[in-house]
């Protein structure tokens, strides 16, 4: 693609709303709009409403549609001779304590050239970006490319409504080209679109061995620990390097993709001085995370210590978080690892496994034209750098809903999300450049694809 507009003048459209972005934001993370939570229908709904009105603002054709799991999702249109379905999501996930943050997580908060609060990044910045680069090439005379933003109320907790809706209203979410604004890029201010998505499913392991707590005193030593017993079954799924281990799955897959420096991963993931990154030397940082399976243990459930009594425990919980690299199937993983489980339980103790939250990998073509332009964009967008490709551990089942819907459309993920946003953690943010910068290269795509 030959670029046929004037780059900056699709830049200063965009830089000249830094204020207007910034109190879009603001207002938008003053919303506590994790969906599906009682104590939070309100604030859920004047997000959705928020979103709303910002649409009616650029002259979309909108309309809010009730999904099963009470997250509206929110769409606007605009008709034209290709059509090109911008996503994001409003909801966020819980902010959790707020003595963790180190300011209040519902207040938009500058320090050092970044902004602050629950879901300045993920993924109200990459709403207010999408907002900004349509309001650019509006003033800029607009495109004859369609329009179609598609809002989502409860990406963080699933999706299943918005899953449900493309199953029963297709028409509303056709289209030739759909932007996933919703991963980032490799590092603050490279280009990057991602390429891979793993799968994923959660399963909750429990462990029964006592028909109740028994006293430590008289039966501790020969009563068999549920926790114990629990604790020695989690060790399994690692070897001594800390690398997943699951009988009969190959864990060993190498990433051919752009490399993830260790000194980049360790700063980006918060490694505590002295603390080794898992593997050998000869594993890296991007295999690790993009191209193999992963198990974490999100969770875990016997007698907290503020409660604990001189008693063996008789039952132990864990929730295991489990991530598919593209080329594997989830279910078939999945059945995996149940069998290593139940294979490797010690003493005889009684397991349970349920599985739940399921869904596939995602692998995205990069060839198509589409595509192959909004990497043109970006590097523009970024001063001529590059545009690289990565995968990301995160997953967002709705990619492969759209493309099952939608075959012949080209799908790209791209967004504001770089390692620093520490999104899902205290202390969240965004940098208010990269919503700029991927705001202008939106911008110059839907300006120059559409001449």
């Amino acid at each position: 693609m030959s670029l046929k507009i004037d780059v900056a003048a699709v830049r200063a459209a965009v830089e000249k709303q830094r204020e207007q972005i910034q109190q879009d934001l603001t207002e938008l993370v003053s919303f506590n709009s994790v969906s599906n939570e009682l104590a939070c229908e309100s604030e859920h709904a004047a997000a959705a409403q928020w979103v709303v009105t910002a649409l009616e603002k650029l002259g979309l054709d909108v309309e809010k549609h009730e999904t099963s799991d009470s997250a509206p999702t929110i769409i606007g249109n605009r008709p034209g001779k290709q059509t090109v379905l911008l996503y994001s999501h409003y909801d966020v996930v819980p902010a959790g304590d707020p003595n963790t943050w180190d300011s209040d997580p519902f207040t938009l908060t500058e320090r050092n050239g970044r902004w602050y609060g629950r879901g300045t990044a993920d993924c109200k910045g990459n709403l207010v970006m999408h907002l900004a680069a349509l309001r650019a090439i509006a003033e800029l005379g607009g495109t004859e490319l369609g329009i179609r933003v598609v809002i989502e109320g409860s990406e963080e907790r699933g999706g299943e409504g918005l899953e449900e809706l493309i199953a029963t209203r297709p028409e509303l979410f056709a289209a030739d080209i759909i932007f996933i604004a919703d991963t980032g890029n490799v590092t603050l201010g490279v280009p990057t679109l991602t390429t891979t998505l793993r799968g994923g499913a959660q399963i909750d392991v429990r462990i029964d061995t006592l028909q109740a707590p028994v006293h430590s005193g008289g039966f501790g030593g020969a009563a068999p620990d549920a926790t114990a017993a629990l604790i020695r079954l989690l060790d399994t799924l690692k070897d001594e390097y800390g690398r997943t281990r699951i009988d009969g799955v190959d864990c060993t897959s190498v990433w051919e993709g752009e490399e993830y420096p260790v000194a980049n991963f360790r700063a980006d993931a918060g490694i505590l001085e002295g603390v080794e990154i898992m593997g050998t030397d000869a594993d890296h940082p991007a295999d690790m995370v993009w191209a193999r399976p992963a198990i974490s243990i999100t969770g875990f459930t016997s007698t907290p210590v503020a409660e604990a009594v001189n008693a063996v425990p008789a039952t132990a919980t864990a929730r295991l978080n489990l991530r598919v690299p593209p080329g594997m199937n989830t279910a078939d993983l999945v059945e995996a690892l149940i069998a290593h489980l139940q294979k490797h339980v010690p003493w005889g103790a009684h397991i349970e496994c349920t599985p739940f939250e399921m869904f596939d990998p995602f692998t995205a073509r990069i060839d198509g034209p589409a595509v192959q332009a909004l990497s043109e964009a970006l590097s523009a967008a970024y001063n001529g750098k590059p545009t690289v490709t990565v995968g990301t551990g995160g997953s967002i089942p709705l990619c492969t809903t759209l493309t099952n819907a939608f075959p012949n459309a080209e799908l790209a993920l791209f967004g504001v999300e770089e390692p620093l946003t520490t999104i899902h953690s205290p202390n969240e943010s965004v940098s208010p450049d990269e919503i700029i910068d991927i705001a202008v290269a939106e911008a110059i795509f839907l300006l120059n694809h559409g001449k």
